[in-house]
Order: structure tokens, then sequence, then C-alpha cells
């Protein structure tokens, strides 16, 4: 099966996790349009794998795209195995990976309910190269 997205999620504010608005604008060296953690340095944009909420689901949480605070959640590809600098295509979209999951300073109620998160050992962060719409179905080509 080949990887696509499953999920293009937003915030209005850091901090809360994100909504699944299907579709969105990958802007260059920004982020994701209207979102609460677009042009922060590295981590324009971030990405987690539904398999990662999967994990999640297992150990007993309800939990969705977007509650993780990611802005793509993919299906079929390994994510934290990507080397910083792979490049991945989506649409006309082209996206750097810029960092490899996250130090988690202030545990997120996630960690509470379940004694984990999988966004800081699972989670990759990219920087937008090339803009262009990216849509829920959207096929993700590793470059």
């Amino acid at each position: 099966m080949k990887s696509k997205i499953v999920a293009v999620c937003t915030s209005l504010n850091k901090g809360e996790r994100k909504k699944n608005i299907y579709s969105g604008n990958l802007l260059v060296n920004l982020g994701l349009e209207g979102d609460a953690h677009a042009g922060f340095a590295h981590r324009q944009v971030s990405l987690l794998a539904l398999e990662s909420i999967e994990k999640m689901r297992q150990a007993g949480l309800d939990v969705n795209p977007g509650d993780f605070a990611e802005n793509i959640t993919t299906i079929n590809i390994n994510l934290p195995q990507l080397p910083v600098g792979t490049h991945l295509r989506i649409g006309e979209a082209l996206l750097e990976v810029s960092q490899i999951g996250k130090e988690c300073h202030n545990r997120c109620a996630i960690y509470y309910q379940a004694g984990d998160c999988v966004m800081p050992k699972e989670g990759i962060f990219a920087t937008v190269l090339q803009g262009g719409i990216i849509n829920v179905g959207d096929a993700l080509e590793v470059i």
C-alpha cells in the first residue's frame, strides 16, 4: 500500500488539540496556513503516523488524528526512520524533514491519561520548501 495523508489538522492556539480540516495550504518557509504553529523556525509542519495513534488507542485512549497536535497524519510510512534532510512530496508541495521527535518539556494531557505520548518519539517535523494545497487522500512520496 502506498503512503498517504489521512488528516490535515490545524488549531488556532498552541497547546490544544488540532482539528481535521481535510484540506490545507502549505506556505513556503512558514507551514500550514492558519495554524498556530506556522512559522516556528525548523518545525513548520508536524507529521505523525496513524499507526502511532493506534498504539495509544490500544493503550485505552480515545484519540484521533490531530489530538497529538500534528498537522499531517499519515498512513503506511515509518516516519521516525526518515533521516533529517529527507524530502517528502505531497501533491505540489515539497517538505524537508528537519527534526525527528522532540523533547516534551511540559507533560501533555495525553501523557497524564496514558502514562506515555507517541509524539515526542514518533512524530517528525519538516520545513516547507515548495508550497501547495494538500488534501486527505493525497499520496505521500519520499523523494
